[in-house]
């Protein structure tokens, strides 16, 4: 997964208010990739 895919998945994934452990394996894969993320109006 390309680094674009996940932060897309990662924004889906609260969107669409998945599974928080879902949300949470991806924000630890985006940590491990050095990804900065910003909450854009996003809420978990």
């Amino acid at each position: 997964m390309s680094n674009e895919e996940l932060i897309q998945a990662y924004y889906s994934a609260i969107e669409l208010k998945l599974d928080e452990d879902f949300i949470e394996m991806l924000e630890k894969e985006l940590i491990q990739r050095n990804i900065k993320i910003v909450n854009n109006g996003f809420s978990r």
